[in-house]
């Protein structure tokens, strides 16, 4: 007797999709990712982009958030540019920017080398190093801020015992946007783990060669390390760099709401708020908010024509 095997039974054909089918499930499609991308396309528009259309027409009026705005032109810009008190803000931001991102990199640079290597406790030291990026943006650390370098206090009274007799820096024009800087350099926890993360991914077959060829730990340093995690760098300087510009909550409360002594704190953003919401020139501030962002915006575009000259990728090695 012979057996037949079954044969299998044809596979069903697939027809190609219609046009029309297809534009109605493009359709379906783009109508679900716009419903789910909607509440943050509402936040966008009312909260952002809308604020900022009604702050640079507001830029060019009269406006005090009481009468109905008036249109002046190019007034504020021109009284800006006049403006002592506005020099004196412009003056005392870029001194805070050029000294304090600086050693705030620094520092993390330094304490990330530490951290990068194996050693007890790392975890700790780790997470020690990273809580005041936590918590040094707080109203409560500037009040500390402000208690510990006051009169006889504790910076005070180790000055003094150092033999510097300077006195509290909040009180003093010539030292109080220091204690500014430090509060800043204290806050280097951020960066600090970004670089430790940069340093995680530099090859160690690279230091064990350099070694052999009787390079130390300067020369491993500059023509290893600082190349291999100059992208890292870039990110950290743009960031911290921008962040710097926008300082206002550390200022605003270790001088006590007065963005003084002798106007040594008046950042831009403590000054933009007087303008704004203290005299009521509401088109004055917003005319400063702009030229912030005009200042920001050129840094930005500096530091990025900059990173062709220093800033090594992967990809350029290939």
């Amino acid at each position: 007797m012979t057996l037949v095997k079954d044969s299998p039974p044809d596979a069903p054909e697939i027809r190609p999709e219609a046009p029309a089918a297809k534009k109605r499930r493009g359709r379906r499609e783009n109508l679900a990712g716009y419903l789910f991308m909607s509440p943050w396309i509402a936040g966008f528009l009312l909260l952002t982009a809308g604020p900022m259309a009604a702050s640079l027409y507001f830029a060019f009026t009269d406006y005090n958030l009481f009468n109905s705005p008036k249109w002046i032109g190019f007034d504020n810009f021109t009284t800006m540019f006049h403006d002592p008190r506005w020099q004196k803000s412009v003056e005392v931001t870029a001194k805070y920017v050029v000294i304090g991102t600086p050693l705030k990199l620094l520092l993390a640079l330094g304490v990330a080398l530490l951290l990068a290597q194996s050693r007890r406790g790392q975890a700790f030291y780790r997470a020690a190093f990273y809580a005041p990026s936590l918590i040094g943006a707080s109203v409560s650390v500037g009040f500390v801020w402000r208690a510990l370098f006051s009169d006889d206090a504790i910076v005070d009274r180790t000055q003094s015992f150092l033999g510097f007799h300077t006195g509290g820096w909040v009180g003093d024009p010539n030292w109080v946007l220091y204690s500014l800087v430090a509060l800043t350099v204290w806050q280097f926890g951020a960066p600090m783990v970004i670089f430790l993360a940069g340093l995680k991914q530099v090859p160690k077959e690279l230091y064990e060669a350099a070694e052999v060829d009787g390079a130390g730990p300067f020369r491993r340093f500059w023509n290893i390390t600082l190349p291999m995690i100059s992208p890292v760098l870039f990110f950290n300087v743009l960031l911290e760099t921008i962040h710097s510009f926008q300082i206002f909550g550390s200022a605003y409360v270790v001088s006590n709401a007065t963005c003084g002594p002798a106007d040594a704190t008046l950042v831009y953003t403590c000054y933009l708020y007087q303008k704004g919401f203290r005299e009521s020139q509401m088109g004055f501030a917003s005319a400063m908010a702009w030229m912030l962002l005009l200042a920001v915006a050129l840094v930005t575009a500096v530091l990025f024509w900059s990173q062709k000259r220093w800033v090594h990728y992967e990809e350029d090695a290939r």
